[in-house]
């Protein structure tokens, strides 16, 4: 069942998105001052997606009663090649991957993707936050068609992030450490 939940995990957090052990404690705010944005599109208009600050994030993942922290180095190349919510990594596999620019400031995205052999997922949710400091999505997704039947089924989960800093020696762009200190590189997962 661990191994399992390992693996979906990793293949969640290629999506930046996934589930494990909890951890109770609460992410600090950064005390460096956010980076400067660019001007966002008007509300409704679809939009390239924001893009989160290079250096190291710390994330909160829950769905399905559970909690994995994790902690993700970002660099600008590997925002543009996998970004928050894997919009780039999968594009090839999507036939539907858009994010809209909300009236309330947040960002709506929604995506239909072949996974192959891990089914038809279709994703939808909503981020808010300023992406230099932190952010939230809430999303939902559903699968269909996966050889593992486990993998098919709605999903909910919800996503704290938090700028913790520039990446730490040692890490290197793409390196994400789960719970555990198990840690896995998300371009080495792509086949990149």
């Amino acid at each position: 069942m661990r191994k399992a939940f390992v693996t979906a995990a990793a293949g969640v957090a290629l999506l930046t998105l996934a589930a494990c052990n909890r951890n109770e404690e609460a992410a600090e705010a950064p005390a460096e001052a956010p980076a400067a944005t660019a001007p966002a599109p008007a509300a409704g208009e679809a939009a390239a997606a924001p893009q989160r600050r290079p250096g190291l994030w710390e994330q909160r993942v829950s769905t399905e009663g559970m909690v994995q922290v994790s902690r993700i180095c970002i660099d600008e190349a590997l925002e543009k090649r996998i970004g928050w919510w894997g919009q780039q990594a999968t594009a090839d596999a999507c036939e539907k991957n858009q994010v809209t620019r909300r009236a309330d400031g947040g960002w709506q995205f929604s995506s239909v993707c072949d996974m192959g052999t891990g089914g038809k997922t279709t994703t939808s949710g909503v981020a808010t936050g300023d992406f230099n400091s932190r952010y939230l999505v809430e999303a939902e997704s559903s699968t269909v068609g996966a050889e593992a039947p486990q993998m098919n089924g709605v999903r909910k989960m919800i996503i704290e992030s938090a700028w913790q800093g520039p990446c730490p020696e040692g890490f290197e762009p793409g390196d994400m450490e789960l719970p555990g200190g198990m840690r896995i590189n998300l371009l080495d997962m792509g086949g990149e």
